[in-house]
């Protein structure tokens, strides 16, 4: 019984977990801002998803209207957007990271207005 469990474990949760590994392993080959950014986009995906107005949000963008700025461990983007529902609005935040920039460990976000469909060109937004 116990060898039956532990086969299914593995083949439920080994492929998820190399994929983890993986992931890690590109995120490190990144330099340590663009590792900042993909570090928090994760994270804010996830933390944006909990507004009901974001519950289907699955682009973020770090650097839109201005450029975000990574300051020791804590990233600030107040030029960013985000999709849901393919619109895109304009989104400020402020997101801690781990020393190696690997993990997020905070996001905060405020969410502005919708960007008008004809300027996403110009921002290199897309649908």
């Amino acid at each position: 019984m116990r060898w039956k469990l532990l086969g299914l474990f593995c083949a439920c949760c080994m492929p998820v977990l190399a994929t983890a590994g993986s992931f890690d392993n590109a995120l490190r080959k990144l330099e340590p801002e663009e590792r900042s950014h993909q570090a928090c986009i994760i994270k804010g995906l996830d933390t944006v998803r909990r507004d009901a107005r974001l519950r289907h949000a699955d682009q973020m963008k770090t650097s839109i209207f201005s450029r975000a700025v990574l300051n020791g461990t804590v990233l600030t983007a107040n030029g960013g957007a985000v999709r849901a529902n393919n619109r895109w609005y304009a989104l400020s935040f402020t997101c801690s990271l781990t020393p190696d920039y690997m993990r997020a460990t905070s996001f905060s976000f405020q969410l502005g207005a919708e960007v008008p469909k004809q300027r996403w060109d110009a921002y290199g937004l897309w649908g």
